[in-house]
């Protein structure tokens, strides 16, 4: 499985979330959706930033670990063993829950062993990397029983 880090990763992106859900305003006109409008070429470009060759990052659960790949051929730049970890948390910063992504942290006791920052739509990977964990240190304990 893999995702894709949202704009919410980004400091720029995490401040305009926090000025698009500002609902002060009359009627359906609200300064959030002002800013909204105004900044659409801002937003754009931070966008298409996250997604230029060099820049690009993706987030990829296999059946042996989760990987932060970087590049068009992607390279490994961190991961964690399904085995080094025992918790996920996910913690929405201000900002991120405008569109709808938060950071995902792997947590073995009170260590943290990896960050995803920005995961787009969170909820569903940490509980498919939940779920795939589970099977591999079930099977792992087989192995070695």
């Amino acid at each position: 499985m893999t995702v894709w880090p949202s704009v919410g990763s980004t400091g720029l992106g995490r401040a305009l979330g926090r000025l698009y859900r500002i609902k002060s305003g009359l009627g359906p006109i609200s300064v959030g959706r002002l800013a909204l409008l105004a900044t659409i070429p801002l937003g754009m470009m931070l966008y298409l930033s996250l997604r230029l060759p060099w820049s690009i990052r993706r987030y990829r659960l296999t059946n042996r670990r989760v990987t932060v790949e970087r590049g068009v051929s992607p390279q490994v730049e961190q991961y964690v063993d399904l085995d080094r970890f025992d918790a996920i948390d996910l913690v929405v910063q201000p900002g991120q829950e405008w569109y709808d992504c938060g950071d995902l942290v792997f947590r073995r006791g009170a260590i943290e062993t990896l960050r995803l920052p920005g995961v787009s739509r969170p909820e569903p990977f940490r509980q498919t990397c939940l779920k795939v964990r589970q099977s591999y240190v079930s099977v792992a304990a087989v192995r070695s029983a």
